[in-house]
């Protein structure tokens, strides 16, 4: 995944509940956008004929293999987010560890940015894949209209 860093510091300010907060809003979204993409896939696989009859084979293609590599990141964010969160101890641990807290914030605001530009492509996927469906089913009503007359 490519990142655009920005120079973000608002994580300096950031408590340790709200990174807490954060991290749990981050791995609820991501387990959604898991489950969006399994419904996704059997969506696909229920319109696979209908895909394949009305040329939208190559479009289809590249959808699914983009489905496919996102899905792997939503697993690679959460597994990321998972770790990041059990490290949260150094923070409220009492003990003032200058270097820890400094990576932690850091890697706090490296996660903002990746789960924003995940989130930003996998709207993107979705909406080309709902848009796909949506006339693979209007073509494949069409057709059974037609093949009723």
């Amino acid at each position: 995944m490519k990142t655009i860093h920005t120079n973000a510091r608002h994580t300096e300010w950031l408590s340790a509940d709200e990174m807490h907060y954060e991290s749990k809003n981050w791995i609820s979204e991501l387990e959604f956008c898991k489950e969006e993409q399994l419904f996704f896939e059997d969506l696909i696989k229920s319109y696979t004929l209908p895909i394949l009859d009305n040329n939208h084979f190559e479009e289809s293609k590249a959808l699914i293999n983009k489905l496919s590599k996102i899905l792997k990141q939503t697993q690679t964010l959460i597994n990321a987010v998972k770790s990041h969160e059990k490290e949260l101890s150094i923070m409220v641990d009492g003990v003032d560890q200058i270097k820890e807290e400094t990576a932690y914030r850091k890697e706090h605001r490296n996660l903002i940015e990746l789960i924003s530009e995940f989130k930003k492509r996998y709207q993107t996927i979705k909406t080309k894949l709902f848009d796909l469906i949506k006339l693979v089913m209007q073509e494949n009503k069409q057709k059974h209209l037609i093949d009723k007359r």
